[in-house]
């Protein structure tokens, strides 16, 4: 009890205590507010000045807010979703099948197991033995892989082979009469995303496989000590059976092509078509063919070597691109040969336009097999011809507008040729000069004029210049104006006329159905006659032989029949009038007057001249 008393007298005193702090804190507010009534009655007008104000402001703020808000929603229905995180490639190049399996011989090459680890699913029993499994994988695959590294998919998602679509199949490895796959599996890393890895099942059966390895045919055949010594890594017996796959298809090919000689074309006549034709393909393309053959038995040969996986990698880049040149110096070959058979052809059926066509299209056909070349040997060193064709792409769009004249011409040529304007061998008129066309190329149309000098024309201008082309021609026009002297008689002319005609008829190289002879007019200095002939010939010596013996013959016509050509006649005009100062003048409208009148006359006036200068 005395307990309970003396706790409530405690809360008591405190609740006291606490009173009168109230009271306190409430009387020093008052004196406080009664001290600064006056203050504030001059602030409180100002204050609800202020508040009006600021009330409008939060009203129009509040409305253009919710102005604004409606317009956002209606651009934006729906808030922005952030963007995925996205995954950083894999560094070690993992995500196909081909990259793992790369990267993974790269490593064991090197001896860098730390590095081939993470190629494989290892589990954790086979943690220990990493470094003893990656290179037994790799013995296996140096002595029992043989298909080529291009033949696994270098695709993100695999062959798709029927397997699981987390899986794919490297292989196989013939393995004492088994087929056994190389399996690999598709984990999610998470940073690098989907990764291939050599699953740890393959890894599992590597030991007792390496157990059961058989020697090579090398191992066998070859003497010890050439297997003991090595030169660059390579051991002697590598390096002999290297030569003998280049040496022995060779020699095999060049035994071949003897025979084929002695049982072939020792059958043919030697004065035939058939002989020259067979020769002429077997002298051009014999050493491309049986280089291309040399190297695709000499790289089939390679994978029986003995030789490891990785060097069988860079050594057979090397001879596929080798291969590549010796495919495109055939195919150069060919295309020489076929088009030289094609070109020889329309030179029989003379068609020379499609003559010069087929050699241009020659010529382009070979650039593009050397381009292809280029393409497939940088492909062979792993550039990616993707982004060489854009580049070239570019390139080819900015090289054809800073060589707009280079495209015109090129451009140019090729239509010329399409419209068989000119070929090969033609006589034309261009640019005001005639001669022989000697070549036309990809810019420019090559011309031997009679001066014999070389013009060059650019093919584009020639769409805007003139083209007369003299061999398309089948007859040459013969057409002259004889001039027959005045003092012609009538029955002469007549004579003349009808010589002249027999003649245009009785010569064969003269066409007789358009041939005429015609008396066209009485000129100031004689009687004018017109000859027109065709001759039916396109050789232009052989027109210029007939064209002489006929104006010939003409010439013998007219000579026998007692006229004679015109000679040239000069005319004087003089004024038969004399003035104060003794001066000879000429009339405005003279009157024309023959060769004899006019000297007498010009004597007469000049002794009258004379006798007035006596008199005065």
């Amino acid at each position: 009890m005395s307990k309970d008393k003396t706790l409530s007298k405690a809360v008591h005193r405190r609740n006291c205590q606490n009173s009168q702090v109230r009271i306190v804190h409430g009387r020093e507010t008052i004196r406080f507010m009664r001290g600064e009534a006056k203050d504030a009655d001059k602030a409180s007008s100002v204050r609800r000045c202020i508040g009006e104000r600021c009330g409008w402001i939060v009203v129009l703020l509040a409305f253009a807010a919710a102005t604004f808000g409606q317009t956002i929603g209606h651009a934006n229905p729906q808030p922005a979703t952030p963007p995925p995180p996205q995954q950083i490639e894999d560094p070690l190049g993992r995500t196909t099948p081909r990259g793992t399996i790369t990267g993974f011989i790269k490593a064991v090459h090197r001896e860098d197991y730390d590095s081939a680890a993470w190629y494989m699913q290892v589990t954790a029993k086979q943690k220990p033995r990493i470094a003893t499994l990656a290179r037994d994988l790799k013995a296996l695959m140096d002595r029992y892989f043989n298909e080529p590294l291009e033949a696994i998919s270098d695709s993100p998602l695999g062959t798709l082979d029927g397997v699981a679509p987390d899986r794919e199949r490297i292989g196989p490895l013939t393995i004492g009469g088994e087929k056994i796959d190389i399996l690999l599996v598709r984990v999610d890393d998470p940073e690098h995303g989907p990764i291939w890895l050599i699953s740890s099942d393959t890894l599992a059966r590597v030991p007792a496989l390496y157990d059961v390895m058989e020697e090579t045919w090398l191992e066998r055949m070859m003497p010890q000590p050439l297997l003991d010594h090595s030169v660059l890594g390579i051991s002697l017996a590598q390096w002999v059976s290297w030569a003998a796959s280049i040496a022995i298809p060779l020699l095999l090919l060049w035994l071949a092509s003897k025979a084929f000689i002695i049982l072939f074309l020792t059958r043919i006549d030697q004065a035939s078509a058939k002989r020259r034709l067979v020769a002429s393909w077997y002298s051009r393309i014999r050493w491309p063919a049986t280089v291309v053959l040399v190297l695709g038995i000499h790289a089939a040969a390679i994978s029986l070597l003995g030789f490891s996986l990785e060097s069988r990698i860079i050594y057979l880049r090397v001879v596929f691109i080798a291969l590549v040149l010796a495919l495109a110096w055939l195919a150069r070959r060919v295309l020489t040969i076929a088009f030289e058979r094609a070109r020889l052809s329309m030179q029989r059926r003379g068609e020379t336009g499609t003559e010069s066509l087929m050699l241009l299209s020659e010529r382009i056909l070979k650039v593009l097999v050397i381009l292809v070349a280029i393409f497939a040997a940088l492909a062979a060193l792993g550039v990616d011809t993707k982004t060489a064709l854009a580049g070239v792409g570019i390139g080819g769009v900015a090289i054809a507008l800073g060589a707009q004249k280079t495209v015109e011409n090129l451009l140019g040529g090729v239509f010329l040729l399409t419209d068989k304007a000119i070929a090969v061998g033609d006589v034309c008129r261009i640019s005001d000069r005639v001669g022989t066309v000697e070549d036309i190329t990809l810019r420019s149309i090559r011309l031997r004029t009679l001066e014999q000098t070389l013009l060059s024309v650019p093919a584009g201008t020639l769409s805007q210049e003139t083209i007369e082309n003299f061999t398309t021609r089948t007859k040459i026009l013969v057409q002259s104006n004889l001039q027959l002297r005045y003092g012609t008689t009538a029955e002469q002319l007549k004579s003349i006329l009808e010589r002249i005609h027999g003649l245009l008829n009785e010569v064969p190289e003269v066409e007789a159905q358009t041939a005429r002879v015609r008396l066209t007019g009485f000129g100031v200095r004689a009687i004018e006659l017109e000859v027109f002939a065709y001759v039916l010939t396109s050789d232009n010596a052989k027109f210029l032989s007939v064209r002489e013996i006929l104006l010939l013959q003409i010439a013998t016509i007219v000579e026998s029949s007692g006229s004679g050509f015109a000679s040239p006649t000069q005319f004087v005009y003089l004024d038969r009038r004399v003035d104060s100062d003794e001066q000879v003048h000429e009339l405005d409208s003279p009157k024309p007057l023959g060769l004899q009148e006019g000297r007498e006359d010009i004597r007469s006036q000049k002794q009258a001249v004379g006798k007035r200068f006596s008199q005065a």
